[in-house]
């Protein structure tokens, strides 16, 4: 058993393993949002890594080659947004507004909440980019003095609760447009919504890459001067 946990390639095993059983779990119950694959993932490996009391420095050592694909995956969801951009240019007002409004709410809802429930400034700072993709969030946690580690929990966090109840939501407030559906989705729970958006149709999944990338540059520009001026 020792030497089993002490191969490197063991974690990164495990991961791919359990996220393909999870696909295909998806995919015969006819894609739910509740067996999202990579919310049945966690709740599969985070288990299997307290059991067997291995850290996530050691987790992501072994499982690395699969985070190194996060690039390349973000730099593909381009091919939806070139599809849908004549459709993206008659709409770009209404979507800046929603950028400016979403993505500051996404901000300022992490502090209210963090400020109510008393969390410490370094603990809010680390929420507060809690709704851009982990690359920008940790970038911008660490250098505005938050914890990375802790923002990237937050953001994986945001992602699934995003991807498991965005459409439901979006559904029941009578919201059917797939683009507005794609660019809410892709503005408040970043990459891990828009693998979701995308099985709402590809129009819906080309809005929210948008409004993903949108709000990381946004989230960058905005968060420092929102900080600089919270009464913490």
């Amino acid at each position: 058993m020792n030497v089993l946990m002490e191969n490197p390639a063991l974690w990164l095993t495990l991961t791919v393993a359990v996220y393909l059983l999870a696909e295909r779990i998806h995919v015969r119950q006819d894609r739910s949002a509740l067996t999202h694959p990579l919310l049945l993932s966690v709740a599969t490996l985070v288990p299997l890594l307290l059991l067997s009391h291995t850290s996530y420095a050691r987790y992501m050592e072994s499982a690395r080659f699969i985070h190194l694909l996060l690039a390349p995956a973000t730099v593909a969801l381009a091919v939806p947004l070139f599809a849908n951009i004549a459709h993206m240019r008659s709409m770009l007002r209404p979507l800046l507004i929603a950028l400016l409004v979403g993505g500051t709410a996404g901000i300022v809802s992490a502090l209210l909440l963090g400020k109510l429930f008393g969390l410490p400034h370094d603990v809010l700072i680390s929420f507060s980019p809690k709704s851009v993709t982990t690359p920008i969030a940790m970038a911008l946690s660490e250098k505005l003095g938050g914890n990375a580690s802790l923002t990237a929990a937050a953001v994986i966090v945001t992602g699934i609760l995003g991807a498991v109840g965005a459409e439901h939501l979006l559904r029941a407030l009578g919201i059917k447009d797939e683009a507005t559906q794609g660019f809410a989705i892709g503005l408040a729970s970043h990459g891990i919504g828009t693998t979701r958006a995308l099985h709402i149709s590809h129009k819906a999944g080309a809005f929210s890459g948008l409004a993903m990338s949108l709000n990381g540059v946004f989230t960058s520009l905005c968060l420092p001067a929102l900080l600089a001026i919270w009464p913490f």
